[in-house]
C-alpha cells in the first residue's frame, strides 16, 4: 500500500477512535455505560446530531458550544480527536503496513484515554488496562509467527516482569507509585520489550525524567507542593512512546557519551 494512502486512513481512523475515546474519557470513571445513552450536552441533556459528531469539524462548526443550549463545549473533545489522528499518523510513519501495526496504535488509543483520565481524576481504571492484557497478546503474536521467530514475544515477557518488579518495589516506599501505574507498568513493559531492550530502558528512566522535571517546573511556579498528588501515567506513557520511536538514537547517542570513558 503507497505511504500516503495508509497515512490518509490511518488519519480517518485516528479521528474516529478519539470521537469514541472521548466519551470512554467521559463515562470510564463514572462507571457509565459507553453504549447509552447516546452522545448528549451534559448541560441540557439534548442529543448530539449526526452532523455535530464529525470529529474535529463538528466543534468547529458548532463554534464550541451546545448547538441547543449554546453552553460552552469543552476544547478538548477536538484536541482528544486532532491528537488521536496525528500519533496514528505516527504510530503508521513507523511500523508501516506490519503486523505489528494494530498492536501499536491499539496502544495509541489507550495512552490518550488514559493520560486524559489520570490527569483528569488521578485513576488509571481496571475497566481499560487489564483488559489489555488481553488485547496486546493476541495483537502481537500474529507478528511473530509470521515473523517465525519467538524471542521478541519472550523479551516482552522478561521486560512485563522486570517492569513489574521495579514498580511494585517503588509502590512499598511511602508516597511511592499508585496501583494503577503498577498495574500499567507491565502492559508498557511488554510493548518495549517487543521492540528491544534499549527500548525498555529508555521507555522506563524517560517515564522518571520527563515526570520529575515537570513536578519541578510545577513546584517551582508554586502550582504544586511536595505533597501534591501528581499523575504519573501520562509521564509513563509519554516515556513508553518516546522509547516507541526514538529508542535507537537515544541509546546510541548515551552509548557515544560512555565510549570515550572507557
Amino acid at each position: 500500500m503507497p505511504q500516503p494512502l495508509l497515512f490518509g486512513i490511518v488519519a480517518l481512523l485516528g479521528l474516529v477512535v478519539g470521537s469514541f475515546l472521548n466519551v470512554v474519557i467521559h463515562r470510564v470513571p463514572r462507571g457509565e455505560s459507553l453504549v447509552r445513552p447516546p452522545s448528549q450536552c451534559p448541560h441540557c441533556g439534548n442529543g448530539v446530531r449526526a452532523r455535530h459528531n464529525v470529529p474535529v469539524l463538528g466543534w468547529i462548526m458548532l463554534r464550541g458550544r451546545c448547538a441547543d443550549c449554546k453552553a460552552p463545549v469543552s476544547a478538548r473533545y477536538p484536541l482528544v480527536e486532532a491528537a488521536t489522528g496525528a500519533l496514528f499518523v505516527a504510530v503508521a510513519a513507523k511500523f508501516g503496513w506490519s503486523w505489528e501495526l494494530p498492536a501499536y496504535l491499539y496502544l495509541a488509543a489507550i495512552a490518550i484515554a488514559l493520560t486524559a483520565i489520570d490527569l483528569d481524576v488521578l485513576r488509571l481504571p481496571d475497566a481499560i488496562v487489564l483488559p489489555s492484557y488481553a488485547v496486546a497478546p493476541l495483537l502481537l503474536i500474529p507478528a511473530a509467527v509470521a515473523g517465525g521467530g519467538w524471542d521478541t514475544v519472550v523479551r516482552g515477557l522478561l521486560a512485563a516482569a522486570l517492569l513489574y518488579a521495579i514498580y511494585r518495589a517503588l509502590a512499598l516506599v511511602p508516597r511511592g507509585m499508585g496501583g494503577g501505574d503498577v498495574k500499567l507498568a507491565p502492559l508498557l513493559g511488554f510493548y518495549l520489550g517487543w521492540l528491544g531492550w534499549s527500548s525498555v530502558a529508555v521507555g522506563a528512566f524517560a517515564a522518571f525524567l520527563l515526570g520529575g522535571i515537570v513536578a519541578t517546573v510545577l513546584m517551582l511556579l508554586k502550582v504544586a507542593g511536595r505533597k501534591s498528588r501528581i499523575p504519573f501515567g501520562p509521564y509513563m506513557l509519554a516515556g513508553a512512546f518516546l522509547a516507541v520511536f526514538a529508542a535507537a538514537p537515544i541509546a546510541d547517542w548515551y552509548t557515544s557519551l560512555l565510549v570515550p570513558t572507557l
